[in-house]
């Protein structure tokens, strides 16, 4: 058992240390709950299903990456919000979200571990955004296809890939943006960069002819495969911490 205080200080000295990191979500503690834990859950989408699976495991404390408090969208608590939020007070069970503090974390954030998995050296930060460093740079020791990088994630994302732009072109330099990082402006710094392949989690129509006319390979590995790697890892960091049940709650979203 754990003091949900010493869970969430613990966690918000993880993700809550840049003051002017500008984040659509409202990261930290967004549902408090039971003073003490017992069982803790962890997802990347916080929504109906999951809460039904952690009160199905008698959880007090549920994580997630995509979180339930985003902006003002809970100014009404009616509707889906109200839906999905009355089972976490009923049930006496407390929410919590990282978004991108989780995405830009150095050590347990999504794009440093999938840079790890490649087998990727040198790596750095791709570029600013929000008022943070976003995505991973690194280099792999020989160059190699994107049907072998491809190949890689499938089988640690457990997820299909994807490829767009130049399939033939040697690989060796990469860039990493986990979920919905495939966008116009990270097609153009990749290219600046001299980058030959970048992975993201899901592709974006405007970019396909920026992708094409800049002669780079991207890979799209799926937004929610490419963004379990993090949730995990806070998981094992949490139990490693405080020793008590905790669960990762796969719903695959195919996407």
């Amino acid at each position: 058992m754990a003091n949900l205080k010493d869970i969430v200080g613990f966690l918000d000295g993880l993700f809550l240390t840049n003051p002017n990191l500008k984040d659509d979500s409202n990261n930290g503690l967004q549902v408090q709950g039971n003073k003490e834990v017992k069982k803790a859950v962890f997802g990347v989408d916080a929504c109906s299903e999951l809460f039904e699976k952690a009160i199905l495991k008698k959880a007090d404390f549920v994580f997630v990456h995509h979180g339930l408090s985003w902006n003002d969208n809970l100014r009404r608590l009616i509707g889906s919000n109200a839906r999905r939020i009355a089972p976490l007070f009923k049930n006496d069970i407390s929410l919590y979200a990282a978004h991108l503090p989780l995405d830009m974390h150095p050590d347990i954030g999504h794009n440093i571990i999938i840079a790890r998995m490649l087998g990727l050296s040198n790596c750095r930060n791709f570029t600013k955004y929000a008022g943070g460093e976003l995505g991973i740079v690194g280099e792999l020791k020989d160059e190699t296809t994107t049907a072998r990088l491809s190949a890689i994630l499938e089988e640690k994302l457990d997820t299909k890939c994807s490829v767009l732009g130049n399939t033939s072109k040697p690989v060796r330099k990469i860039a990493i943006i986990s979920g919905g990082g495939c966008r116009p402006e990270g097609i153009v710094e990749v290219a600046r960069q001299g980058i030959d392949c970048f992975i993201s989690g899901e592709g974006n129509h405007t970019s396909y002819h920026f992708i094409k006319e800049e002669n780079i390979s991207v890979i799209v590995a799926g937004h929610y495969a490419t963004e379990k790697p993090g949730v995990v890892s806070v998981m094992d960091k949490i139990k490693e911490k405080f020793g008590i049940d905790c669960e990762f709650i796969d719903i695959p979203t195919g996407l």
